[in-house]
């Protein structure tokens, strides 16, 4: 069995990280077997070299070795990609053509992004894992395939099997042994020496001297978040090789390269989008709820007060406001009485304890009962001729008078209008 410096120079691993040795390790042990194995870590972190590993130490090497970029094949093309087609079998299919699954037989296939794959695809690779067999679309003939099934993801599996966009028995078929790669902020020993790996590539690819970064750099390299990982790193050295003069390049230089730089937050880890968004709706509608509890609570509150301290002047401007916070009702004068409040309420008026006529609970000024009555013939009189000169629109005839359209209703149906 070979060591894993022996397969990091043998496949071009750059790195001396714990994690990444461990998961070297791991490829190193399935290999000689027939396992299936599930690599996982985020985009650009290198998932594709522990496949070639494994098939390289494996009793298939002499066989086909097939990758296959399931994000990258159309949904309605992907079976067909799979596992082949008969003549005739859709508009196009002039022939009949064997997929992958027939191709690599005896050999292994490496599903990359295997977590883009469609519901009906998924059922199909089902069957291969189970028992090797397969159908060709269009066939009802039955074949066979001896395949090792190696996968890769950077989807977060468990998310995807509770949103149902990946069956639960697959993943557990697909992942036998897994694999899982470190993001390359997690590898911060290794940042410089694949940078510095990447300036040499790229120094002797273009024929031109090697980059140098100066020690502030070099900490802006080390601090910096990486979120496309290896890949960015390996973009960013060959522009860097391409684009400078100056083979030295300073902390500015190298800012100018980075994007987002001044946002190097630490990583916001195991992130559920679907299910925070319906949270925080959730909460929101409770606060909601909880709000509406509390503002019936106040009116209960309201209203025995009401009763208890109707001719109380401060009492009764506390409850004007209060009313006018709950309804936003823009003349607040208008509950003048405790039938008012509840019939807002929608409190039987016969469980509201009666008063003497003279403690009438009125929010506005006590006046002379003689006063109250002109008053009524005055307002009688002003509603009468707005509806009169609105045609009846209460809406129009609740904005001249200066009251809401609730309160012209009440009044209408105060006086029999």
């Amino acid at each position: 069995m070979e060591s894993v410096h022996a397969i990091k120079q043998r496949f071009g691993i750059i790195g001396d990280d714990p994690k990444l040795n461990r998961s070297i390790e791991k490829a190193i042990q399935v290999a000689p077997t027939d396992i299936s194995v599930l690599v996982t870590g985020e985009s650009g972190v290198g998932k594709e070299s522990i496949p070639r590993i494994i098939h390289a130490l494996s009793h298939r090497k002499h066989n086909k070795y097939i990758a296959v970029n399931c994000g990258a094949i159309p949904e309605g093309t992907i079976d067909s990609e799979l596992f082949g087609h008969e003549k005739g079998a859709f508009t196009g299919a002039t022939s009949t053509r064997s997929g992958y699954f027939e191709e690599a037989d005896g050999g292994t296939i490496f599903l990359d992004e295997v977590g883009e794959l469609p519901l009906p695809t998924q059922v199909r690779l089902l069957r291969v894992l189970e028992n090797g067999e397969f159908l060709k679309v269009g066939s009802s003939k039955t074949q066979k395939t001896d395949v090792r099934i190696v996968a890769a993801t950077n989807v977060k599996m468990f998310e995807a099997i509770n949103q149902e966009k990946f069956r639960e028995d697959l993943y557990y078929r697909l992942s036998t042994v897994e694999i899982s790669l470190p993001p390359l902020r997690d590898r911060k020993d290794d940042i410089h020496l694949l940078f510095r790996k990447f300036a040499s590539d790229f120094a002797s690819k273009y024929k031109m001297p090697t980059i140098r970064l100066d020690d502030d750099a070099v900490q802006l390299l080390l601090k910096y978040r990486w979120s496309g990982n290896i890949r960015q790193l390996r973009n960013v050295a060959e522009q860097i090789s391409v684009l400078e003069q100056n083979r030295s390049i300073t902390l500015e230089k190298l800012r100018a390269y980075l994007p987002d730089t001044g946002a190097n937050l630490p990583a916001v880890v195991g992130s559920k989008k679907g299910e925070s968004d319906f949270s925080s709706e959730r909460e929101i509608l409770y606060k909601v709820l909880f709000d509406m509890k509390s503002d019936l609570n106040d009116l209960k509150k309201l209203t025995l007060e009401l009763m208890e301290n109707g001719n109380n002047a401060s009492v009764r401007e506390e409850n004007k406001s209060l009313i006018k916070k709950i309804y936003q009702e823009e003349d607040t004068d208008a509950f003048e009485s405790a039938e008012d409040i509840t019939e807002v309420l929608q409190i039987p008026q016969e469980s509201v304890v009666s008063a003497p006529a003279s403690d009438k609970y009125h929010f506005a000024e006590d006046v002379e009962e003689e006063e109250t009555l002109s008053l009524q013939e005055k307002e009688l009189e002003l509603i009468e001729k707005s509806l009169e000169r609105h045609n009846g629109k209460r809406k129009a005839a609740a904005k001249e008078l200066g009251i809401s359209e609730r309160t012209l209703y009440r009044k209408i149906k105060q006086y029999d209008l």
